[in-house]
Formats: C-alpha cells, sequence, structure tokens
C-alpha cells in the first residue's frame, strides 16, 4: 500500500525533525500558504452586510476552492513523481509537513516543564501558544487540563486524522485533511462574522474527524495502563462533549490518567460551562502531562507499527 509507505515516512521524518526553522524560513509551510488563500477568499466573499443565505453560500464556495486547490496540486505533484520506491519515497518527503507529532510533542513539552517547576508565568506563556483561553486566568491545574485536552485534540487532528486520510488517498487525502483542517481552524467559529461563512467548513471538518477521533480515543485506551477503564470513560462522557469529535480522545486520556478534564473555563470575556468528562477524579498536575506524554509516544509508535505492517502487507 503506497498510502501507508509514504505516511511511514512522513511520520518518521516529522518525529526526528519536525519542521525546522531554517526550512520555514526559506519556503514557508503548507499550512501557512492555505491561510493566506483562506484569509483571501475571507475579504474578497465574506463581505459585510451580506444576509446569512449569501454568506453560506460564500462560505461553501470558499471551501470548495480551498479544498479543491490542495488536492489538485496534490494529485499533479504525484502525478510528476517517479514510479516505484523514488516515488514513494518523495511523496513521503511531500507529506512530512503534512503531520506534527514533534511540533506538538515540543509544545507540550514546553507547558510541562516550567509547570514541574513552579513557574506559573512560563507555563502560561506556553499553554497560550496551543490554546484559545485567556492565560492569566488559569491556575496550576487550569494550565494542565488546558495542555491535556489540548495534546488529546491534536493527537487526532495533526497526527491520527492526517495518517488516516493519507493511507486512504494518498497525497491528495492529506493535502485535504489539511485543508479542511486549515479552514475549520481560521473561519470554522461561532462569531457574527464567521458563523455562517464558516458553517461549511466547520461541518466537513466533524465529518473529516469523525473516524479518526475514535480511534485516536481507542489508541489511547489501549496504550495505557487502564484500559478498561479508559475506554468505559471514552464510551461514557465523549457526546457530554461541545464537539463531536474532541470528546472521544479526550475522554479517553482522562480515563487513562485518572483525571477529569474540560470543565467550566475562561475565553476571554466569556465563561463556557462546559461539563466535566471523568467527573469524579482528581484534577491533574504536570506530572500528568509527563504521562500523557508517555502515551502520546506509544500512540505514534503503534501508528508506525501499523503503517510498517500495512507497507510489508
Amino acid at each position: 500500500m503506497t498510502g501507508a509507505m509514504m505516511m511511514l515516512v512522513a511520520l518518521g521524518l516529522d518525529s526526528v525533525l519536525g519542521w525546522p526553522n531554517a526550512v520555514f524560513r526559506a519556503v514557508g509551510h503548507p499550512v501557512t500558504w492555505l491561510g493566506r488563500l483562506i484569509a483571501a477568499l475571507d475579504r474578497w466573499i465574506n463581505l459585510d452586510g451580506a444576509d446569512e443565505g449569501a454568506r453560506r453560500v460564500a462560505g461553501v464556495v470558499a471551501a470548495a476552492v480551498v479544498i479543491g486547490a490542495a488536492a489538485e496540486i496534490a494529485w499533479v505533484l504525484t502525478w510528476l513523481l517517479p514510479d516505484g520506491w523514488p516515488g514513494v519515497v518523495l511523496t513521503g518527503v511531500l507529506a512530512w509537513p503534512l503531520v506534527a507529532v514533534r511540533s506538538l510533542r515540543d509544545h507540550v513539552r514546553a507547558v510541562a516543564l516550567p509547570l514541574g517547576n513552579g513557574d506559573l508565568p512560563a507555563a502560561r506563556r506556553a499553554v497560550s501558544m496551543i490554546v484559545g483561553r485567556d492565560p492569566e486566568q488559569l491556575g496550576r491545574e487550569a494550565i494542565a487540563r488546558a495542555t491535556l485536552e489540548s495534546l488529546a485534540e491534536n493527537t487526532s487532528d495533526a497526527v491520527v486524522a492526517p495518517v488516516f486520510w493519507g493511507v486512504l488517498f494518498g497525497l491528495p487525502g492529506i493535502a485535504a485533511y489539511k485543508a479542511i483542517n486549515t479552514l475549520d481552524s481560521m473561519i470554522g467559529h461561532r462569531t457574527p462574522r464567521y458563523s455562517a461563512f464558516g458553517w461549511a467548513s466547520a461541518r466537513i471538518d466533524d465529518l473529516a474527524n469523525l473516524i479518526p477521533a475514535r480511534l485516536t480515543g481507542l489508541l489511547f485506551a489501549l496504550v495505557s495502563t487502564r484500559p478498561r477503564a479508559a475506554l468505559a470513560t471514552m464510551w461514557r462522557d465523549a457526546l457530554r462533549h461541545r464537539s463531536p469529535n474532541a470528546g472521544w480522545p479526550e475522554a479517553a486520556l482522562a480515563g487513562a490518567l485518572e483525571i477529569r478534564l474540560s470543565g467550566p473555563r475562561v475565553y476571554h470575556d466569556r465563561v463556557a460551562d462546559e461539563p466535566w468528562l471523568n467527573e469524579g477524579a482528581a484534577d491533574p498536575q504536570a506530572a500528568d502531562i509527563v504521562r500523557a506524554l508517555r502515551l502520546f509516544r506509544f500512540v505514534t509508535l503503534v501508528l508506525a507499527l501499523l503503517l510498517a505492517a500495512l507497507s510489508a502487507a
């Protein structure tokens, strides 16, 4: 299966190298390229004063343009590459920046280290890089909780889902998924400007992550020392989450670590009164982030082994 071989190369490169700063300075990153296109479409067709119906139509057009362009460019690149192992390796190199194992691990570790040392200002600065909550409102447990929720959700969005779609549909599959995910992160918000314009992008993202999110929760449970408890928590609490997908990996991680996640949180000027996942368990601490990173490494290793097995088959 060439998709599995391609993703094995991409996963290996990213796990070891990440996306080097020198490469980023030289050529940028596919997500920034997608972001520029989305921002341009937002300016051009998400018109002030347009009614909700017109904004929804414009949002459908924007999603189709961005996803179609990403998939088409990826298909052309695949078609231009040679057959056999050289083509597989080169396709894996092209897919490399579309997974984010190293970046996710580094961002989470950047919170765990100062939090474990009692340096709350540094921990708040680090957590502000991965969550949208007001960091100044976060205490020690809230910082740990936000970090673990981000790790769980992004294990699905940034690792498992790209691998899943890359295996199924090759480079066009992972490129289309990354376009979907970037659209959702930029315009899939329930704000006056984006509630209609970003509606299609948010719904497409929900569909694209439907299987990967549940697979991520299953992987977290299986690599933990408490698989039955993690699976039971996931099955009981996943659908209590406001997101149709994020609750699955978050609830599984909460059950695996014997902690509670989600719950009330502050987003700048508003309080979101969210239900708890694994309610009744203890609040997480810095040590739980370290334990979660260990599970994350195991999940990545299991993915690599599965890709190797598919490649061999």
